[in-house]
C-alpha cells in the first residue's frame, strides 16, 4: 500500500501526491510531481507552492523540494522564472493519447436535427429563473419527491398542450424526462421486449435505442401519405410514429391513417408512440393536432423543448395512458433519481408567462423565412423536388435517377466546407435498395441567420456544378 503524503496546498488547490515504499522522500516527490504532470493532474501554467511552503507542507527539508524542482526544471516539466515562481510546462499528457477527440467541426452545416442555439431567450429564461428560485419551496433543491417531475411544470404543460397541441392531459399523466432519448429508452424497456415497428425511412439512432432495449425493430413503410397501417407485420405491439411532420420525408400523416393506426391499436391493445418532435413549426396552416387526442389510453404522445429553446436544456415530456404511467416511474426510479428541478421550474414560469409561446412565434417566422429561401433556391433546379416543406426546419430534396448520386453530392459539399445528410442513412437496413427514393435532408435550423445565408450559398454553387445552371 502506498504511504499517503497527505494533500498539497498550491494556491488554494488540493493535489494528491503519495510515496511508494521503498523509496526515497526526494525521488517519490519528483516521481508523484511527473506523474501528475503527465496524467493531466497539474496542467500547464499551474503554480507550484514556493520550495518553503511545500517542504513544510509535506514534512520534508527544504533542500529536498529544491532538487526535485530543480530536476524537473531540467526535465522540461517545470518551469523555474525569477520573480513568478515555478509552474508547470505545457507538456503532453497520457489523457492526451487516449482522449475522445471529437469530429472536426464544418465551415458550414445545412444537417438536419437541432434548431439555432443562438435565439435562445436569454433574457426571457433568465427572468424566469429568477422568479422561479424566488418561488421555490426548500424541497426543490432536494432529491425529487415525485419522479414525474415538479407539479409546477407539469401543470403549466398540461395547459399548454391541451391549448396549443390538443393533447389530452393531466398532471398526473404527464412525466418529464431528460429529452426525447430517455423517453423513447424508458418506453422501449416498459413496453418490451417486443417488437417494435419503426418508420422505413426513420432515425436510425432511435431504431437503435428501441433494439438496445431488447426489442425487435420491423419497418413501416411511409409513402405520400404518411406511414401504412395496413403493412403493419404480424405481432407488433407497439410502434413510433412522427405523425405532424414525417422524419425526414416531411409527410404529414394521412387523416384515414390516423384513424386506421387507432383502430389497429384498440384492437389488439397496442400502443402508438407519438413523436411530437417538431409539431409546433407549421407554415401552410395551423399546427396539426396531436394523434393522442384520438385515443389517449393507446397513445403516448411525447414533446420536448429543443427545437423550440434549445437541446441543452434537456427537458422533455411524455403523456401516458394511465396504466404505463407506474411502469415508466419505477424504470425511471431504477435509472436516475429525476431531471434538473430548477430548469423544470423555469421552464413551467416561461410557459405559465407566455415567454415560450412568443418564442415559438418567433422561431415559426424566422424558420419559415429561411425555408422559404431554400426552396426559392432550389428553383433553380427544375430536376430537384422539395418535399415536406409544409413545416419543421428540414426539408427533403429527392434526386433525379440520371444525375449525381447522394454520395457524390456529398461529397462535392464536404469539399466547399459544407456538411450534408443523405436520406440513404435512414433506411432500415445497412444498405438502401437501387429502388428506394434518393434524396438530401437538408436541415434549414442549426446555422445562425448570417451562417445560414452562407451556407445556402454553398449549397447552390454545389448543385450548380452538379446539375449546371
Amino acid at each position: 500500500m502506498p504511504d499517503d503524503w497527505s494533500t498539497l496546498l498550491a494556491a488554494g488547490v488540493d493535489l494528491y501526491l503519495d510515496l511508494l515504499p521503498g523509496e526515497g522522500r526526494r525521488e517519490g516527490l519528483e516521481r508523484a510531481l511527473r506523474e501528475a504532470i503527465r496524467s493531466g493532474r497539474l496542467a500547464g501554467d499551474s503554480r507550484l507552492p514556493a520550495t518553503r511552503a511545500l517542504a513544510e507542507e509535506l514534512g520534508l527539508s527544504r533542500g529536498t523540494v529544491s532538487a526535485a524542482y530543480d530536476l524537473l526544471v531540467a526535465e522540461g516539466y517545470l518551469l523555474a522564472r525569477h520573480g513568478s515562481g515555478t509552474t508547470v510546462a505545457h507538456v503532453p499528457h497520457a489523457a492526451t493519447h487516449h482522449a475522445h477527440r471529437p469530429a472536426p467541426v464544418p465551415q458550414h452545416d445545412l444537417r438536419p436535427g437541432t434548431g439555432d442555439v443562438s435565439t435562445f431567450p436569454v433574457d426571457l429564461w433568465l427572468r424566469s429563473a429568477r422568479r422561479a428560485l424566488a418561488a421555490a419551496p426548500s424541497a426543490a433543491f432536494g432529491y425529487a419527491e415525485d419522479l414525474r417531475g415538479r407539479p409546477e411544470l407539469r401543470a403549466a404543460l398540461a395547459d399548454y398542450l391541451g391549448r396549443a397541441r390538443g393533447v389530452a392531459a393531466s398532471p398526473d399523466r404527464i412525466v418529464v424526462t431528460g429529452g426525447y432519448v430517455q423517453t423513447l429508452t424508458l418506453l422501449a424497456r416498459v413496453l418490451g421486449p417486443a417488437r417494435f415497428a419503426m418508420e422505413d425511412p426513420g432515425l436510425p439512432f432511435h431504431r437503435e435505442l428501441v433494439a438496445h432495449a431488447g426489442n425487435e425493430v420491423v419497418p413501416l413503410p411511409v409513402d405520400e401519405r404518411g406511414a401504412e397501417p395496413a403493412a403493419l407485420p404480424a405481432d407488433v405491439r407497439a410502434l413510433v410514429v412522427t405523425p405532424a411532420h414525417q422524419y425526414p420525408t416531411g409527410v404529414t400523416l394521412h387523416p384515414a391513417r390516423r384513424r386506421a393506426l387507432i383502430e389497429w391499436a384498440r384492437s389488439i391493445g397496442g400502443f402508438v408512440i407519438e413523436d411530437d418532435y417538431d409539431g409546433e413549426f407549421r407554415y401552410d396552416r395551423q399546427p396539426v393536432g396531436a394523434l393522442q387526442a384520438l385515443a389517449p389510453e393507446h397513445v403516448v404522445y411525447t414533446g420536448t423543448s429543443s427545437k423550440a429553446l434549445a437541446p441543452g436544456l434537456r427537458l422533455a415530456w411524455v403523456v401516458l395512458p394511465p396504466h404505463l404511467v407506474e411502469p415508466v416511474l419505477e424504470e425511471l426510479r431504477l435509472s436516475t433519481l429525476g431531471t434538473d428541478a430548477l430548469g423544470q421550474l423555469t421552464l413551467a414560469d416561461l410557459i405559465g408567462t407566455h415567454g415560450y409561446d412568443r418564442q415559438i412565434r418567433g422561431g415559426r417566422a424566422r424558420y419559415r423565412r429561411r425555408r422559404d429561401a431554400l426552396v426559392a433556391a432550389l428553383a433553380e433546379f427544375p430536376r430537384l423536388t422539395a418535399a415536406g416543406i409544409s413545416a419543421g426546419q428540414h426539408i427533403l430534396v429527392t434526386l433525379p435517377s440520371d444525375g449525381p448520386g447522394e454520395a457524390e453530392l456529398i461529397e462535392l459539399a464536404h469539399r466547399r466546407g459544407l456538411a450534408l445528410s443523405g436520406l440513404a442513412e435512414h433506411w432500415h437496413g445497412s444498405t438502401a435498395a437501387p429502388e428506394r427514393m434518393k434524396g438530401l435532408v437538408v436541415g434549414y435550423g442549426a446555422p445562425t441567420e448570417v451562417g445560414y445565408r452562407r451556407a445556402l450559398g454553398v449549397f447552390v454553387d454545389v448543385l450548380r456544378e452538379a446539375y449546371g445552371g
